[in-house]
């Protein structure tokens, strides 16, 4: 499956490019930045959980999240991200727990409603936030994060795979972006960094 995080057309005049220093355990993307050093990865969303509920990016204010994107029917490169972050949110102690949300959002809302995530996210951690909307508000989502998707030419309407960039990204407590994780990162690694940014001040 192809994993490829698009970044084109982000350049701007000043722009510079940020690095957060959290040591040499997180596999770094060189985001481009605007001139007062903000990330350009992320920002507002308006989704629905796997309860049904909708949410904004305002019912996490103030815990970091770690987002992952991905979806249901994905054979191997999701289950693994997934797994892999969640063991490290498993490695933290329980007040580092409470503030971080780890979320799944998908890039294949056409398959996965609010039933799918239900049944997808409880197979993981029941910590797990599982969010769907419409194809424009995962879209929306996705282009915010710059991850690439594109749903496989298989001739199929509903048996397909989606190719999709594999990251997982921590967002502090104001969703601003701190740094992201690789797919080859070791939940170890990834909770070093999680303990890292939460003692930086990620959170709260």
């Amino acid at each position: 499956m192809a994993a490829k995080l698009v970044l084109a057309g982000l350049v701007v005049a000043g722009v510079v490019t940020y690095t957060l220093g959290l040591g040499p355990f997180a596999t770094r993307l060189e985001a481009v930045t605007e001139s007062q050093g903000k990330a350009l990865i992320g920002g507002p969303f308006s989704l629905v959980d796997q309860t049904g509920k909708r949410v904004t990016e305002a019912d996490f204010a103030g815990r970091a999240t770690l987002v992952y994107f991905g979806y249901t029917f994905c054979p191997d490169v999701c289950p693994t991200g997934l797994a892999t972050m969640l063991a490290a949110y498993d490695k933290l102690t329980p007040q580092e727990q409470a503030k971080i949300v780890p979320l799944f959002i998908t890039v294949d809302p056409e398959r996965d409603d609010v039933a799918a995530m239900a049944s997808y996210v409880a197979l993981f951690h029941p910590a797990l936030v599982g969010l769907t909307g419409t194809v424009e508000e995962t879209d929306a989502a996705a282009a915010a994060w710059r991850v690439y998707h594109r749903k496989a030419e298989s001739g199929a309407a509903s048996d397909y795979l989606v190719d999709h960039s594999s990251f997982t990204y921590l967002m502090n407590g104001e969703n601003e972006y701190v740094t992201h994780f690789g797919h080859g990162t070791t939940p170890e690694e990834m909770a070093e960094g999680l303990r890292a940014a939460l003692a930086a001040g990620a959170a709260g």
